[in-house]
């Protein structure tokens, strides 16, 4: 125990509970504890740099009352201004290890140490827009922009309802998914993906969940979602109306090319 008012012995101590950290600190069982440790070091760096500047005082005090081991004092007086010089210099050098440290447990305390606690982001589809619902919603973006249209159909958005659905039915990505010719568009959570050539339109939620959940199987064996097949089928219906317009659907490419020379192409 300290006795605040012993040097000798409170240095004694000090020096005995910094070899049992020396020691104990070798394993740390949870790796958070360093946080408290990387704290209680940091204080203990400012007494030890006040104990430097303390001892240099008593050196700089006594220099007059001292000799050396020939009994010479202007040789004791010369050593005393030398140990005081050092402690101060020692101080200094204290000062930056402090910062360093203060450094160190200013990053330590952003970790998460536990990996149980870690969050994954994912992406549930909230709602898929097709024929003359999507047409709706793709006029009201082209009049009042993106944000009117993720507004619109965040209204499908049910809170947990709609996360338990797509849980179930595996509408969960690692990204929004993107398909040919798809725009996107993002707002806060939402982010929401529109074709106006397929004629479609749908918006997912950013979602939050324990990383261990968040791990997927090495083969991934669901079947596609509705959302999904819709959305490779409208994609390949305007990928077909690109090559028909390009020169035919399976049309050789010799006869495109003559066509197209002579303007008859559509």
């Amino acid at each position: 125990m300290p006795t605040f008012t012993n040097p000798t012995s409170d240095a004694g101590d000090a020096s005995e509970a910094l070899r049992g950290l020396a020691h104990a600190s070798r394993v740390f069982e949870n790796p958070a504890d360093t946080y408290p440790v990387l704290g209680d070091l940091l204080a203990g760096m400012r007494s030890l740099r006040q104990v430097m500047d303390q001892l240099a005082a008593v050196h700089a005090a006594h220099q007059q009352r001292v000799t050396d081991d020939d009994h010479n004092p202007a040789a004791g007086a010369a050593a005393a201004l030398a140990a005081a010089d050092e402690l101060h210099q020692a101080a200094t050098l204290i000062d930056q290890a402090h910062d360093r440290l203060n450094a160190a447990m200013s990053h330590s305390g952003r970790i998460v140490w536990n990996p149980q606690d870690r969050l994954a982001e994912r992406w549930i589809g909230v709602v898929f827009l097709q024929g003359d619902e999507a047409d709706r919603v793709l006029d009201l973006i082209d009049t009042k922009g993106v944000e009117a249209g993720i507004e619109h159909l965040s209204g499908w958005d049910y809170g947990t309802e709609t996360t338990d659905a797509a849980m179930e039915n595996g509408d969960v990505h690692d990204t929004p998914p993107v398909y040919p010719l798809d725009r996107q568009a993002e707002t806060g959570d939402y982010t929401m993906t529109y074709n106006p050539f397929g004629g479609t339109v749908a918006l997912y939620r950013r979602h939050l969940l324990p990383a261990e959940d968040a791990i997927d199987p090495a083969t991934d064996t669901r079947t596609p979602t509705a959302h999904q097949t819709a959305r490779s089928e409208a994609a390949g219906r305007e990928a077909r109306r690109s090559a028909i317009r390009d020169g035919g659907w399976f049309e050789p490419a010799a006869i495109t090319a003559v066509k197209q020379t002579r303007g008859l192409s559509l």
